[in-house]
């Protein structure tokens, strides 16, 4: 039968209407790359858990599937404009993009980052290497116990942990400090998890807010932040985030949870022949000397105008390098050849501790390389316009995706490093937002459910001599109050400075 070309449907045509055919469904250039970020995201986890890949190297994958995706939809190369500047004019299409450009990146953004945290977090380790090996820990320790007494031993050990947690990374802090935690256990008969817990908190805390531990190191680096102002509201911000996941946490952990302290031999009178501890003053000031110097120099620049000569030398002695560099050289006599070791065992103790961290940096850096590569793909610049499309405020935002890293990989370190490249974008479309107030919220998150694929977690367990059901049941849930608690206190903390702002 021959159907009619023009005019009316056949009669078989009506009984069996033709389908209706649609268009096969496009995903946008945008759509794709955030597609290849959460497939790259998905990589890095999978590759870090399950297939116990190093870390570095799971960084380079999940780079090379972002701008190996950008290569092969063939989208240009995007370069970023001068930070600060309008959002539509902050990104600046280039040429085509290829894959020898997206490893080149991807080294250019190692480079970057390390630039700007290498320095600073093998200083770090040093001044936290003379702190252990002087026994300077021990005596700030003894000290405050004494000062604060046995009625006020939760107090004592905060404090304790503030001050090493300051300088140290959490797993040299606790170390440092176990010796004392098990002495006041033993010696005020408190439960042991009373005494535990703040102690654990408050190391976080210090370990994911405030410089110059890695990551708070690495998101200053990345944002463009004031590292003396990053450092106030997170003192301002984790002590009081502490206070809620250690002592008040606490009390309802050591009802719910049978713990007991492991046992301990104590080793503190045992020095070889010609050594003696530092003394307290000079331990104190040297900790705490970084720390002033970089208050100092933000509060010059907060307060004084342009070009003055006392801001310009307040900036200079409170640059973090500078600060850090003070304390070392500091160290090395109060810590080193004034206790009784030779000059070339104090630089053997720098030597061994920057050899410790050499890792993390490798990590720090792939963590920026992939920052940068997911800028030249266009990939920061899809997910920042895909925070905006859901509208969630930019700390929230940030907080989330170093929550999730952190849940999925188990590394802070890792977590904060990559979702500060991922708020690159955000922070460019939203001028009114602060930076520092920001790296805090990320911190929160880096923070956020440790649990068994976090080296922290089996430390924690080893240490305090804990099952690992123990330990999920007190240190995991520690970490999440950490990171709820912290991001509710910043959020409001940012409310309350956006109305002084304005």
């Amino acid at each position: 039968m021959i159907l009619p070309v023009h005019g009316k449907r056949t009669a078989l045509a009506k009984a069996r209407p033709f389908p209706q055919v649609s268009a096969p469904l496009v995903m946008s250039p945008d759509q794709c790359l955030i597609l290849l970020s959460v497939v790259a995201i998905i990589c890095l986890v999978l590759l870090i858990t399950k297939a116990k890949v190093n870390a570095f190297i799971s960084l380079l994958a999940a780079a090379l599937i972002v701008g190996g995706g950008a290569v092969a939809m063939q989208l240009p190369e995007i370069t970023r404009a001068k930070p600060g500047g309008p959002p539509e004019k902050f990104w600046i299409a280039g040429n085509t993009l290829n894959l020898k450009k997206v490893v080149d990146t991807f080294q250019d953004g190692i480079g970057a980052t390390l630039s700007s945290t290498a320095a600073i977090i093998a200083l770090g380790v040093i001044l936290g290497k003379l702190l252990a090996e002087s026994g300077g820990a021990e005596v700030i320790a003894k000290r405050f116990a004494a000062f604060f007494g046995p009625q006020r031993v939760g107090l004592c050990i905060m404090t304790l942990a503030l001050v090493i947690g300051l300088v140290t990374w959490f797993a040299v802090g606790l170390v440092l400090l176990l010796p004392i935690l098990l002495t006041l256990a033993r010696e005020t008969k408190k439960p042991f998890l009373t005494l535990a817990i703040p102690l654990l908190s408050m190391l976080s805390a210090m370990h994911g807010l405030m410089p110059p531990h890695p990551g708070p190191v690495a998101a200053i680096g990345s944002l463009h932040a004031s590292t003396g102002m990053v450092l106030l509201w997170g003192m301002v911000i984790g002590i009081p985030t502490a206070v809620v996941a250690g002592p008040i946490f606490a009390r309802r952990a050591a009802r719910l949870v049978p713990a007991q302290a492991p046992d301990f031999p104590d080793k503190s009178g045992s020095l070889p022949p010609g050594m003696k501890l530092p003394g307290f003053g000079l331990t104190l000031f040297t900790i705490m000397l970084p720390v002033v110097l970089m208050l100092i120099g933000t509060v010059a620049e907060l307060v004084l105008p342009e070009g003055n000569g006392v801001r310009l030398v307040c900036s200079f002695v409170g640059t973090a390098v500078i600060a850090l560099t003070a304390a070392v050289v500091l160290a090395s006599w109060t810590l080193g050849t004034k206790c009784g070791f030779s000059k070339e065992k104090v630089l053997k103790f720098g030597e061994e501790s920057v050899a410790t961290v050499g890792m993390t940096l490798l990590v720090v850096g792939a963590g920026g390389g992939f920052a940068r590569v997911l800028d030249i793909a266009g990939a920061s610049r899809a997910l920042g316009g895909m925070a905006e499309a859901a509208h969630l405020p930019p700390l929230l935002y940030g907080w989330l995706v170093a929550a999730f890293i952190r849940v999925a990989t188990g590394s802070a370190t890792v977590s904060i490093t990559v979702a500060s490249g991922f708020m690159i974008p955000v922070v460019a479309m939203h001028p009114e937002v602060n930076v520092e107030l920001l790296i805090v919220a990320i911190g929160c998150g880096s923070l956020f459910l440790s649990h068994l694929n976090d080296s922290g977690f089996w430390i924690v367990k080893d240490c305090l001599g804990l099952t690992v059901q123990q330990t999920l049941r007190t240190w995991t849930i520690t970490e999440t109050i950490i990171g709820i608690a912290g991001l509710i206190i910043t959020l409001g903390v940012h409310a309350l400075w956006g109305i002084w702002h304005h």
